[in-house]
């Protein structure tokens, strides 16, 4: 095997966990895969004999990819009008069988209501946390690359973590308990049965819509039981679409209207109760998504 090929081996080894560091880091497959292949191409202009450890050397180079883009996202984002928040790009898998291309990426689990947390910490904050807690980078490593001394990123990522714990809760590992707590609320809506809505939603629960710029009636952020049972209830008439499917690794649903995917709605279950619902609503980002691996059955006629 040349030196080329035999580089090429050594990085596809690695690819997965790179994409799995990216999106953790920037919510979007498509500029996760960005990454990578940047990375790829800077390894290829080194050579892998040039590297000690190249896992993390590679880790480094996606992760500075990363906090770039991070860094140029903070610079350019304008204030979020009404509550507005970006939703990150679901990963889609079928209810029933996990897809195995995504097993490496959603390792640790991770929901889409923490992705869409992780969104609003700095950019040194979530770099800080998702190396540290998520890929177990050492607080030494992650510092060099932050220009930080190691104490100083300590707190940055205990700062993160708390901001987490606090916005986006640890979710039941049970994924049939979650199935029929989300099948509870949806039963509860085609019935329009409002106390059932309210009953099987924590009360503190938060709704996050993201319906991008062609759908600003439903960017909406919503607290409380009763002000999302009350969404969910207006919102009825789309139950017949509903299809169920695992959103980031968890319960949740697409609404595919005809034919066409309507929005991906990720629910945080915990304590027999849900306690986030995020949804995707924006046909832009919605049509670049790939849906081939849900196998939707036929829409009711």
């Amino acid at each position: 095997m040349d030196q080329g090929a035999a580089t090429a081996e050594l990085f596809e080894a690695q690819r997965d966990r790179l994409r799995a560091v990216a999106y953790r880091m920037l919510g979007s497959l498509s500029e996760a895969d960005d990454a990578v292949q940047d990375a790829w191409l800077r390894l290829d202009r080194t050579g892998a004999e040039e590297v000690d450890n190249l896992g993390a050397w590679l880790t480094t180079v996606v992760a500075r990819i990363c906090l770039n883009k991070l860094r140029t996202r903070a610079q350019q984002r304008e204030e979020p009008l009404d509550g507005h928040i970006h939703v990150s790009d679901p990963v889609l898998s079928r209810a029933d069988i996990a897809d195995p291309e995504h097993q490496a990426l959603l390792a640790d689990a991770v929901g889409l209501a923490l992705q869409v947390v992780l969104d609003t910490l700095a950019p040194a904050e979530r770099l800080a946390y998702v190396l540290h807690d998520m890929f177990a980078v050492p607080f030494e490593d992650v510092a060099t690359i932050i220009d930080r001394s190691p104490a100083a990123t300590r707190q940055l990522a205990s700062r993160a973590r708390r901001r987490l714990r606090g916005e986006a809760p640890a979710p039941d590992p049970d994924l049939a308990r979650q199935r029929r707590v989300v099948d509870a609320f949806f039963a509860a809506s085609r019935a329009g049965d409002f106390e059932a809505l309210v009953a099987v939603l924590d009360p503190d629960v938060v709704l996050r819509s993201d319906a991008g710029p062609t759908r600003p009636r439903l960017n909406v952020v919503l607290r409380g039981a009763s002000t999302v049972a009350g969404q969910a209830f207006t919102a009825r008439r789309l139950a017949p679409f509903v299809r169920p499917a695992l959103v980031n690794g968890a319960a949740g649903v697409v609404v595919v209207v005809n034919g066409r995917l309507f929005s991906v709605m990720a629910f945080t279950v915990a304590a027999g109760r849900v306690v986030a619902i995020d949804v995707l609503g924006d046909p832009d980002r919605l049509a670049r998504l790939d849906v081939t691996a849900l196998d939707l059955p036929p829409e009711p006629s």
